[in-house]
């Protein structure tokens, strides 16, 4: 009985400190301005998500992300959202006729009327937003078993996650480009095994969200 209750107060301590554990994340943020930027009361910011490669789209929750920061915090940014500026637009965002990258933003905002509407909207600012997570490696084993007598997990797998995206930013009064900002995170999340799952998570993305919009709100703010 004593041995048992030892092993198992042994077993305790390492599933707590297992479970206090993140997962690393590295990042890095990158910003190249082309031009002087502020944004002035009333003034409102759109944000448009579109993949940078594989021709797989922006996740809607990495976008909605972003603007969840940029209308709170200090200071606050009014945001209109994809479909009210889509429908604005109409039909230059329509599927078979919206840009396919930033640099079809130019040719658009030439067409014939874009400016009128863009300025009866009073939007100020567009970010383009290009990439995407994706699981750059993996690994590891974990085996699960019930029996009558009870059961368990053992073992550990994890899983590398690279979150890579950039923002074009857009100044949509002189209808040029105001800069890039690109946000680049990595972390290894982990599933360990001791009798019961637990997870180790990293969340890059999340990361690379949080950093984006920050630097994003400097960047329009003109800070």
């Amino acid at each position: 009985m004593i041995r048992t209750k030892s092993t198992l107060g042994s077993l305790g301590w390492v599933i707590v400190t297992m479970a206090l554990l993140t997962g690393c994340v590295s990042s890095r943020i990158e910003q190249s301005r082309q031009g002087v930027t502020g944004i002035g009361s009333g003034e409102a910011m759109v944000i448009l998500g579109r993949a940078s490669y594989n021709d797989r789209e922006t996740e809607e929750s990495f976008t909605a992300c972003l603007e969840d920061i940029l209308v709170s915090g200090s200071p606050p940014i009014r945001m209109v959202s994809e479909s009210e500026f889509r429908d604005d637009l109409y039909p230059w965002f329509e599927a078979r006729t919206s840009p396919k990258s930033a640099r079809d933003l130019g040719t658009l905002f030439a067409q014939p009327g874009v400016q009128d509407r863009i300025e009866q909207a009073n939007i100020r600012y567009l970010a383009w937003i290009e990439g995407d997570t994706i699981t750059i490696d993996s690994g590891g084993s974990m085996s699960c078993t019930i029996s009558t007598f009870g059961g368990g997990c053992f073992g550990m797998s994890y899983w590398e996650e690279d979150a890579s995206y950039e923002a074009s930013i857009w100044d949509l009064q002189n209808l040029n480009a105001a800069g890039r900002i690109s946000a680049d995170a990595n972390g290894t999340s982990y599933i360990a095994g001791l009798i019961l799952p637990i997870p180790i998570l990293a969340r890059p993305g999340n990361a690379a969200c949080q950093g984006l919009a920050e630097q994003i709100r400097q960047f329009i703010v003109g800070a």
